[in-house]
């Protein structure tokens, strides 16, 4: 994605990567690159891009890009070298539901909001894709994410002769009082 001067309307570098916490799924920086930075890696720190639109993102002007060694905090996030793309995702049972092809964000917050699965090749067949919120995320560690399962568990409880196998949600248990004054 192109990174715009709106100081200059002109392009000053590309966003490549997002540096992603694992611990939140919050977006840091971009990676960024282009010919008037030098070779070391450069950032652009979410907190200075002013607008995402059709020219890209849109920055003040090259002075918010910093080097990866300027920024304590975010050095430490970038040495886990943390990489969501193409995770396995499973469920808490252990089973397989595909991997991370994709992923929404919130442009306020750069916040990752959803997470788009792609099925194994025999899902695939009847799913293409599987969205999972990042509110059913239980755990992420460093080869895999682990969601909430959608299988409940229900107990079988045998009905007693004579008894109905349903429950009426019309009918009360008990009788009700009127508590009206």
């Amino acid at each position: 994605m192109p990174v715009m001067s709106l100081q200059t309307g002109t392009k000053l570098a590309e966003a490549n990567l997002p540096l992603i916490d694992p611990s939140n799924l919050k977006i840091l920086a971009y990676n960024v690159s282009g010919p008037l930075l030098g070779n070391k890696k450069t950032l652009l720190l979410v907190s200075d891009i002013r607008e995402l639109g059709k020219l890209g993102m849109i920055i003040d002007s090259s002075d918010e890009f910093v080097e990866l060694d300027d920024v304590v905090a975010i050095k430490k996030v970038s040495d886990l070298n943390f990489k969501l793309i193409g995770m396995a995702v499973i469920d808490e049972t252990k089973r397989k539901l595909g991997k991370l092809e994709d992923y929404s964000v919130d442009t306020d917050s750069f916040v990752i909001q959803q997470l788009h699965v792609k099925r194994g090749l025999l899902k695939s067949l009847s799913e293409t894709e599987l969205l999972i919120h990042r509110s059913q995320i239980v755990e992420i560690n460093d080869t895999q994410i682990i969601v909430r399962t959608t299988a409940k568990k229900l107990a079988a409880t045998p009905a007693k002769p004579n008894q109905l196998s349903y429950i009426n949600p019309f009918r009360s248990p008990a009788p009700q009082t009127d508590n009206r004054n």
